[in-house]
């Protein structure tokens, strides 16, 4: 299932990054970025669900970086895994 995520933190580095999702579960993701973060660091990151309109909501997961391997997709150059240990929905403003 392939949906934008943002990352917006990287251990206590405030950063912006964008990619999609390869595969998500309970206990975590697995996306495309554009860099390559450090194992084993804190990450944050927002994944968009629903079509990008008013309509979509936002998950705010926190987690842990396990691995960072080059893409052989074709698509953005690193396919991240993290851990899923906590999140929150952020809903649009109304």
């Amino acid at each position: 299932m392939q949906l934008p995520v943002a990352v917006t933190r990287n251990g206590t580095e405030r950063i912006m990054q964008t990619g999609l999702t390869k595969n998500i579960s309970s206990g975590g993701v697995l996306f495309t970025a554009e860099k390559e973060p450090d194992i084993g660091v804190s990450i944050e990151y927002v994944i968009t669900l629903g079509a990008p309109s008013d309509q979509s909501v936002g998950l705010r997961c926190i987690g842990k970086v396990m691995r960072a391997n080059p893409s052989h997709s074709g698509e953005l150059p690193y396919e991240i895994a993290a851990t899923l240990e906590r999140y929150e929905f952020i809903r649009p403003e109304e």
